[in-house]
């Protein structure tokens, strides 16, 4: 399946999630497909993006490990369920919404949370979120940048002498 619908498919569930298990495993779960569409864009992306590819890769699954692993169904987890990217621009887009509204989910999730160990794990999970989104939002700054400068190169192309 594609990275723009697996990521749409993460967060209506996000949005759906009842209780505090399902929310937990809700968040690990689009944290688990953060790190695959990081790797992803480390192995097979643009060039520009490599390194931060990488650097979204180990910080979703630093949100994933500071998390409980969910029971998964005989699926397995919807990051298994990868199978293309697509363009790198729009999974990156998504990707960067849903982990806005994981971090949303992970404030309400801690301030819920019945003890202190509960608490300074969704704050850990926080802190992956936020930093996952910034490496993604770094990444479509330098698409943006790759792009702008080959509009300037095929304009420069283009000018008379």
């Amino acid at each position: 399946m594609d990275a723009v619908r697996l990521i749409g498919t993460s967060r209506r569930a996000l949005t759906t999630a009842g209780g505090m298990p399902e929310l937990s495993a809700e968040v690990w779960q689009a944290q688990a497909l953060a790190q695959a569409i990081g790797s992803r864009l480390a192995v097979a992306g643009p060039h520009e993006l490599r390194g931060e590819a990488l650097g979204l890769t180990e910080l979703a699954g630093r949100g994933c490990g500071v998390l409980d692993t969910p029971r998964l169904g005989p699926g397995g987890s919807r990051a298994d369920l990868l199978t293309e990217l697509g363009d790198a621009r729009q999974a990156l887009l998504h990707l960067g919404g849903l982990l806005g509204e994981v971090g949303i989910a992970l404030v309400g999730m801690a301030s819920s949370a019945v003890d202190e160990s509960s608490y300074w794990q969704c704050v850990e999970a926080i802190d992956a979120a936020d930093e996952s989104r910034d490496r993604v939002l770094e990444m479509l700054r330098r698409l943006a940048d790759r792009d702008q400068a080959l509009a300037e190169h095929e304009a420069g192309r283009g000018r008379l002498p």
